[in-house]
């Protein structure tokens, strides 16, 4: 293939500036659609055009007349149809995920995707509605968010910025004028502002609704009337005025700087005017079927068509859409320009040059090798480079060829590119056939934020599965981004098809899916619920390994035993505790309490939690289980909390009855003799002066004890009878209190009330625990001889414990007292004594 095959569609825009125009497809619709009778709208990035019947031209149509709005693929394939019933439609546009909105004159914007099917619907403002609208523009902000903007009848200017989160911002306002505006512009940079023409008169609005727009002035040479069209380029830096005079004017959005003006000899209003990237403007006039190309510098180009066309701007060039076919028409790449151009001398040329002869084995191929030995390095990457920008399958070998042929020749060149580039063309080219019909340009694809997996949510925007889950393998995408993420929206596809049977659509997405990691079956089953098949979620439920999303999506549904069934299955208490209060919340009280009652784990759970949130709740399960204990358990707890203290009665009252119907007589006696301990303690308080705050609450023991330190000895002796205390326990109470307050003749009377039933061991105890030795004394010989000598050694009478000690004959008792001897005997005289009484007892065994 010779240069000048290859060049023969480009021409020139200034010095060194090409263009080329090219065909991409043919299209399928040539039959079906005449371009000039509707008015079309196309996504970019190769995406999509939906058209309707243009309102404003008389044609021949069947049936009713209603209005349809078709949607074809890049290549002219029928995606879907369908019937417009709504408000009339003033403006349509696509959206950056490929999405339809279509502006009604009421200021609702409906949504579609590019099948037809509705996804949403939303309101630019209740002010819109009330004054209509008559023109809408859709744009992209610099954050790649997706905007609308609409004129109303009475001029003013409407802008939703991001249409995912809509939030309407008016505009300035034009001055009053009965002129009418002839064309507006939508300038979307650091912030969104409008560029609107009104006759001779420009004014840029922006988002301040109570300022006055002040008028600009171009530095247009020519006279005119007014400013017919205007573009302003993808970049918002640039911008085209065209006048009634036939003037094209060119510079940029703030009007600063001039590129050139031009008289293209056509006065009407063209129907479409936009910029070819950032240095070129394409005009085309309907009337005569002539597409104007204007360099950013004055030079122009003229195409003319059979019929009419449609134009689609693209960041890095025009698509031209006709009744027959489908172009492009870009700035020649660089790296495109250095290889093909005429005699060019770049590396990259004679490689090529080089490959060419290398296939005919010829020997000229060493002498071009020859000639870029020592940019060898520099030739394979310009080949490599330019092949990305090419359609044409046959120029594409060409130079994957010729970068091949030069590889050879460079020792440490990395293949790394040169694979790369081969897999980015092969998934180029699958996506570009007819059958696809998405032309996208290499330039589009890493202008993508997210490249491949864009690339790959528009695939599966289309329903093309299939080559969506070949090219994430090709391309070795993790699993994540690739298959299943591929394999996901497969399934939700799946289950949106209502003519199909649920349990055969439920096995065939287990067989595909199988356990593939990153794929939730309740985000599936969540879709096929939304769809209305909710025997179909439930079964898709089953395969789900995540015990919380199952629970999670059963309960959405109302399947709520199997919900619960599942939270006890995966031995969550927290997943239980979830379901059972959501089941609360949602059943009849009876019928929730029969429910987890099917359930001794759920139930057991549901007891803890009202344990401690909710005792009303606890008591009706005792009461509906006839559990009596468990009742009375209640009821005493409830009786220990301060804030019931006024209740405290009734509650130890209903705690007595509970023990008394489940026969627990034990229990049922010591609550009886609790409740009169507090009454007989509220009693003493009440009656005993300085005795407030001192009883209840105390045990029987503390009670009597408090009562016998205050002295009230007949209130003690009628407390100690009523409930039973023993008379050890009494004694100890009473020596002690009687020792406390030093009261040492009445305890030495007490002692001889009667004989001590805990003996006078504590008294002696008592006695000296409050360093009274001599009272100690008195006591001391009625202890008993068992544990006389210890008792005679804590009161300090060591002689007399070691007599006792000799007089029963143990031994060790006198080595003890022997070491207790201290200063107040002559230690020879007692250890003497000690001596001889042990070698006395030793002698007698």
């Amino acid at each position: 293939m010779s240069a000048a095959i290859l060049t023969a569609d480009w021409f020139l825009l200034g010095r060194d500036l090409y263009y080329r125009k090219f065909e991409i497809y043919s299209m399928s619709w040539q039959n079906e659609v005449n371009l000039e009778n509707f008015i079309a709208s196309s996504a970019s990035y190769g995406g999509p055009t939906a058209i309707r019947r243009d309102d404003h031209k008389f044609i021949k149509v069947q049936g009713t007349g209603q209005p349809i709005i078709s949607i074809f693929s890049g290549s002219g394939k029928q995606l879907a149809s369908f019937k417009w019933t709504r408000r009339p439609i003033v403006h349509m546009g696509w959206t950056n995920d490929e999405e339809l909105l279509c502006v009604q004159e009421d200021g609702m914007v409906v949504m579609h995707n590019m099948f037809g099917k509705y996804l949403h619907t939303f309101s630019i403002s209740q002010k819109v509605q009330d004054a209509k609208v008559v023109d809408a523009k859709v744009f992209t902000s610099p954050q790649n968010f997706t905007g609308v903007a609409v004129m109303t009848s009475n001029f003013k200017i409407f802008v939703v910025n991001n249409i995912q989160e809509p939030k309407t911002r008016q505009l300035s306002e034009l001055p009053k004028s009965s002129i009418q505006p002839t064309c507006w512009a939508v300038v979307s940079e650091d912030t969104t502002e409008v560029l609107i023409a009104r006759g001779a008169e420009l004014f840029r609005l922006k988002q301040d609704e109570y300022h006055t727009s002040a008028m600009l002035e171009p530095d247009i040479s020519n006279k005119y009337t007014a400013i017919l069209e205007m573009a302003v380029s993808l970049n918002a830096r640039h911008l085209a005025l065209f006048t009634d005079s036939g003037h094209l004017w060119l510079g940029s959005t703030d009007l600063r700087t001039k590129y050139c003006e031009i008289d293209t000899d056509i006065i009407h209003k063209p129907k479409h005017i936009l910029w070819c990237g950032n240095e070129a403007v394409v005009i085309y006039f309907e009337r005569d079927n002539t597409l104007l190309i204007v360099g950013k510098y004055g030079t122009k180009m003229t195409y003319f068509y059979d019929s009419s066309i449609h134009l689609v701007p693209e960041i890095d060039g025009v698509r031209i859409v006709s009744n027959t076919q489908h172009e492009l028409l870009q700035k020649v790449p660089e790296v495109v320009q250095k290889i093909f151009r005429i005699n060019s001398t770049d590396p990259g040329s004679f490689l090529l040059e080089a490959s060419k002869q290398f296939q005919k084995s010829s020997h000229k191929a060493n002498e071009y090798i020859c000639l870029v030995k020592t940019d060898l390095h520099t030739a394979v990457n310009q080949c490599i480079e330019a092949v990305g920008y090419e359609f044409d399958t046959e120029v594409q070998k060409m130079l994957i060829r010729a970068a091949q042929f030069g590889k050879c020749f460079v020792s440490d060149m990395r293949p790394d590119a040169y694979v790369n580039m081969c897999r980015l063309l092969r998934v180029l080219n699958a996506v570009r056939s007819p059958k696809v019909g998405i032309p996208l340009t290499i330039t589009q694809l890493n202008y993508m934020k997210r490249r491949t997996q864009d690339l790959l949510k528009r695939l599966i925007a289309r329903n093309e599965y299939y080559l969506a889950l070949q090219i994430a393998k090709y391309l070795k995408l993790p699993e994540k981004e690739g298959n299943s993420y591929i394999l996901l929206h497969w399934a939700k596809y799946k289950v949106s098809q209502s003519n199909l049977e649920e349990e055969l659509v439920a096995r065939e997405i287990a067989e595909k899916l199988g356990v593939t990691p990153g794929i939730s079956y309740s985000e599936i089953a969540s879709t096929a619920s939304e769809y209305g098949r909710k025997r179909l979620a439930i079964k898709l439920l089953d395969y789900e390994s995540k015990a919380s999303e199952q629970v999670k999506l059963l309960l959405e549904l109302g399947e709520n035993t199997p919900a619960l069934v599942k939270a006890i299955e995966s031995g969550d208490t927290d997943l239980v505790y979830t379901v059972i209060l959501k089941l609360r919340e949602k059943m009849p009280l009876g019928d929730f309490k029969m429910s987890i009652r099917n359930f001794p784990v759920a139930q057991s759970l549901y007891i803890k939690y009202c344990k401690e949130h909710n005792t009303q709740a606890l008591n009706e399960i005792y009461i509906q289980e006839d559990d009596f204990c468990a009742q009375a358990e209640t009821f005493l707890l409830e009786s220990l909390d301060d804030k019931k203290n006024n209740m405290k009665d009734a509650l130890l009252s209903s705690a007595l009855e509970a023990y008394k119907k489940g026969r627990r007589d034990l229990n049922s006696s010591m609550c009886d003799d609790y409740i009169k301990t507090i009454r007989f303690q509220r009693e003493v308080e009440e009656k005993v002066p300085g005795a407030k705050n001192k009883f209840i609450g105390k045990s029987i023991h503390d009670t009597c004890k408090i009562l016998l330190e205050m002295k009230e000895t007949k209130l003690a002796e009628k407390f100690r009878n009523d409930f039973k205390i023993p008379d050890k326990r009494y004694w100890w109470l009473k020596i002690s209190s009687l020792a406390k307050q030093k009261e040492w003749i009445e305890l030495e009377k007490f002692s001889k009330v009667k004989k001590s039933p805990i003996g006078y061991a504590p008294f002696v105890d008592v006695c000296l625990e409050h360093d009274n030795r001599q009272e100690a004394l008195k006591y001391l010989p009625k202890v008993t001889d068992d544990i006389k000598i210890k008792y005679c050694i804590k009161a300090g009478c060591l002689e007399e414990a070691a007599d006792i000690a000799f007089q029963q004959r143990d031994i060790q008792s006198l080595l003890y007292v022997q070491g207790k001897c201290n200063t107040q005997f002559p230690q020879n005289q007692l250890g003497d004594k000690i001596n001889a009484m042990v070698s006395q007892l030793e002698s007698r065994k």
